[in-house]
């Protein structure tokens, strides 16, 4: 499959992430996780705007009211983009200082789910999993993670894929949008070099997981039972997430910590689009109560 990657935003991130399409207001927002700031790009108009959080930002859920869901180092909070407020929501207490929240996404059952990663150079298997509901109670679902990342959802919202960047493993479990239990966990996919550690991901409509090949500059397309159905080059050394909107696919990447042989790119840790026939799976929206 080819995809055409072309510059959407030279926002050079220091590790660009968490691509979400705000369908309702016809913007892209990603964030730099390190520098804790939150991006919007308008696509009709190409119009930017930028928010600076307080905190690092490992990743966010849209509001139907037009707020975002933040995850910040150890706790989530409610951050309105039009007024620039900011207010708590939730707090994971027994987050290690040397660990954050990172990867995160709404789920089909309204929750918001987020994991934790190892901020250390040897990085250990202390990452948890959780859900945020709408009411502010957080629940522990899983752990024994380096680095929880690549959550998406089948079209159907009844299998839940999630990796883990240092493992370097996908795994789907079966999951019930009415209590939003998981179960039934498998081993999707072990990932070689040439395939990269698995980042930030997507499902499409045709039930394909799409996981950034973070590490082998590639975007790459799982079929529901695990085989590598497609593998992109893309024109980035380090891609982190893809995102589906408006009848295209984004992607972002990150420039930070680059090895000597992939480091220098002019464009790294920017945005890229590329047309496609493709759709993404909906992501749900978060309603706090």
């Amino acid at each position: 499959m080819d995809m055409d990657f072309a510059l959407a935003w030279d926002a050079r991130c220091d590790t660009g992430e968490s691509a979400v399409w705000d369908a309702a207001r016809g913007q892209l927002w990603f964030c730099d996780i390190p520098r804790g700031v939150l991006y919007a790009l308008h696509l009709a108009s190409g119009r930017q705007a930028s928010y600076t959080q307080p905190e690092p930002v490992g990743s966010f859920g849209l509001c139907a009211s037009g707020e975002l869901l933040v995850a910040l180092r150890h706790r989530v909070a409610l951050f309105n983009p039009a007024l620039g407020t900011r207010r708590p929501f939730a707090d994971m207490r027994d987050i290690p200082a040397h660990a954050r929240l990172n990867d995160g996404k709404t789920g089909p059952d309204g929750c918001f789910w987020v994991g934790t990663v190892d901020e250390r150079a040897v990085k250990e298997d202390i990452g948890v999993l959780y859900r945020v509901r709408p009411d502010g109670g957080v629940e522990k679902k899983a752990e024994g993670f380096k680095a929880s990342n690549g959550l998406a959802w089948s079209p159907d919202g009844r299998t839940l894929y999630h990796s883990d960047s240092r493992g370097p493993w996908i795994d789907a479990w079966d999951f019930d949008a009415h209590n939003g239990s998981i179960s039934n966990r498998r081993r999707l996919a072990t990932l070689s070099a040439e395939e990269g550690r698995p980042d930030g991901a997507a499902c499409d409509t045709q039930g394909i997981y799409w996981s950034a090949g973070v590490s082998a500059g590639c975007l790459n397309g799982f079929s529901p039972s695990g085989a590598l159905l497609h593998k992109v080059r893309v024109p980035v050394p380090a891609p982190t997430m893809p995102c589906f909107a408006d009848g295209a696919v984004y992607l972002t990447s990150l420039s930070a910590g680059l090895p000597p042989e992939r480091a220098g790119h002019p464009h790294a840790g920017s945005l890229f689009r590329a047309s496609t026939a493709l759709r993404g799976v909906p992501i749900a929206l978060f309603e706090p109560i």
